[in-house]
């Protein structure tokens, strides 16, 4: 006999919510409906990634199943939840674009964490890598709180929208090429709706990449050669600065790779370009 999933309740709206959530349920900031159409495979993200207007490409994002690895590992994690996050519910769906719809500055990362945006239903979001990220991104003026906790906790980015190039969790943070390429098109789309943009701040060497070709596929000229990324490194790349900064991991914090200041002085230097645009 099938045991029916259990619903339980958002730890900040409460309601009552089953694990993966399913779209229009009532979850804070979930841009999904019951009707959004659902792409099932890369010819369909290709299809449903034109010509939609940045509200629709979110909802549309937040429900794609193009990936079968992917669908997999992250409803598998909502329902197999880390004992400390038992009691609540988990996203389980891919993470849409997130942030000001005329942001000047975007940040760009891999794909949501297992248990950090899977599971919030916002990318950088419940967990440690969120933790630093938000706390320097409100250190530095692009964000009104220091921290990230979940979706409906108040959290807004000023002038600033994220993203990441794979919207669903992989399994050990490593999605495939072929799953990379069939996302693709969900990011370029995005950064064609993003006009504004000036500054891409890149989150470590899958960011970076994805950042490349994204803006690339969204316009931009092509570099010459393969831009090698760095910590602090930058490239222009038509009208944008792409701005390169360690990946904010425990990995890379605990052992001072990344420091506090020096993932100030990104945002810094990302403020300092998007105001000498204006």
């Amino acid at each position: 006999m099938t045991v029916p999933p259990v619903a339980l309740p958002h730890p900040l709206v409460g309601g009552a919510f089953t694990s993966p959530v399913a779209p229009g349920t009532g979850w804070p900031d979930d841009p999904g409906a019951p009707d959004t159409p659902v792409a099932r495979d890369a010819d369909d993200v290709r299809r449903l990634a034109r010509d939609a207007m940045l509200a629709e490409l979110e909802a549309r994002v937040s429900v794609c199943s193009a990936c079968p690895r992917l669908v997999g590992w992250r409803e598998g994690v909502a329902v197999d939840k880390r004992a400390s996050f038992a009691d609540q519910p988990y996203w389980g769906r891919p993470i849409p674009g997130w942030g000001d719809p005329e942001a000047s500055l975007l940040v760009v990362g891999l794909a949501p964490a297992a248990n950090g945006g899977n599971r919030t239903g916002r990318i950088f979001t419940g967990d440690p890598s969120a933790d630093w990220l938000f706390a320097s991104l409100h250190r530095t003026g692009w964000a009104v709180q220091a921290t990230s906790e979940h979706a409906g906790d108040g959290q807004r980015l000023v002038d600033a929208r994220m993203v990441a190039t794979v919207r669903c969790a992989p399994p050990d943070n490593k999605p495939t090429a072929v799953e990379r390429d069939t996302c693709a098109p969900w990011i370029a789309a995005e950064l064609a709706l993003l006009p504004t943009v000036r500054v891409v701040v890149a989150l470590g060497s899958f960011g970076w990449d994805g950042a490349v070709r994204s803006l690339v596929a969204a316009g931009a000229p092509a570099p010459a050669r393969k831009p090698r990324f760095g910590h602090g490194a930058e490239l222009r790349l038509g009208d944008v600065t792409l701005l390169g900064c360690y990946h904010p991991s425990p990995h890379n914090t605990y052992t001072r790779r990344l420091t506090r200041e020096m993932t100030d002085e990104v945002f810094e230097r990302a403020r300092a370009l998007t105001e000498s645009t204006v």
